[in-house]
């Protein structure tokens, strides 16, 4: 759903960094490992210390990599099925970081295992989400569904969430109860994102199938 207009958006508001980047030597393949490395050490290193606000800074500046590698290749006119296949692996990897970040603040110090797995549930089930997308089209359908909460609603939800959660630390009141909602939003959202797709596929398989069996019985 946000996928369509904030990629528009953002895509315009980076270009002239992504050119600056070209015009200095820098591959797109090059952001896209530094991107998911400081995404990775953001979520890793402030999340289970409970620094929600300094982590979610340094994870919203380098998640904005997942834009610009992409604005590159197209600059360059160098847009490839490596290239493609690097950005998607390495946001899964980033992905697993923020909610694994998560987890482990409130498997230790944030003392809720409920809220742990719901943690654990919203990692798992954006990698689901996403592989049954992968998996439909590898099979040659066109999985044509817009999905409740796919990748960007995950990651804003989650992110704003957390920002604002670690302004308790600052002093502001009752904020704190931010996160464990934007995290059952984002683990109900996943179910029926998951639904949608899973039903979508089946759907398309059918007349698919359909379609196979009408042609071979002409």
């Amino acid at each position: 759903m946000l996928n369509k207009y904030a990629r528009a958006f953002f895509t315009r508001v980076l270009t002239p960094f992504a050119a600056l980047l070209i015009r200095i030597g820098v591959s797109p393949d090059v952001v896209t490992l530094v991107g998911t490395g400081g995404v990775v050490a953001g979520a890793l290193i402030f999340y289970p210390q409970g620094e929600f606000f300094w982590g979610t800074i340094v994870i919203t500046l380098f998640v904005f990599s997942d834009l610009v590698d992409g604005n590159m290749a197209r600059q360059l006119g160098r847009s490839s099925r490596w290239g493609a296949f690097l950005d998607s692996t390495l946001d899964r990897v980033a992905d697993s970081a923020i909610f694994g970040g998560l987890a482990l603040w409130y498997a230790g110090r944030g003392d809720s295992l409920t809220l742990c797995a719901i943690a654990i549930f919203c990692l798992a089930s954006g990698q689901v989400v996403s592989y049954t997308k992968a998996r439909g089209e590898a099979i040659g359908l066109p999985v044509n569904v817009n999905g409740l909460v796919e990748r960007a609603e995950r990651l804003v939800v989650t992110l704003v969430a957390c920002g604002f959660s670690g302004l308790a630390k600052f002093g502001v009141p009752g904020i704190h109860v931010l996160l464990p909602i934007a995290l059952w939003i984002v683990a109900i959202g996943s179910t029926v994102t998951l639904g949608q797709r899973v039903v979508t596929v089946r759907r398309e398989s059918a007349e698919a199938d359909a379609i196979a069996q009408g042609g071979n019985g002409a």
